[in-house]
């Protein structure tokens, strides 16, 4: 099963970007996925393990610092096209 999730890193300490980074780094080098990184959030999607996966791996480095952080995490269970702006056209 495909899947379509979103994902915003808080650190919640001084110096937060290299955190984040390095977070988006760590769900890249896995290479199965697709992945959209931008200002707000980072989209990814693939199959439902290998998200599952590599978010897992991601985040686990991520904690091992033991500095607090937030991940807001959402999953949609369909494969939707990150790489395009969304079709708003409410005319169907």
């Amino acid at each position: 099963m495909r899947v379509t999730a979103e994902l915003s890193l808080y650190p919640l300490h001084d110096d937060p970007i290299p955190v984040i980074l390095a977070f988006i780094d760590g769900i890249d080098e896995d290479g199965r996925l697709e992945i959209v990184a931008n200002q707000m959030s980072t989209q990814l999607r693939g199959e439902l393990d290998d998200v599952m996966r590599c978010v897992h791996g991601a985040l686990r480095r991520s904690f091992v610092s033991g500095r607090p952080q937030v991940l807001v995490a959402k999953f949609l269970n369909s494969d939707l096209p990150i790489g395009a702006p969304p079709d708003l056209d409410d005319s169907r």
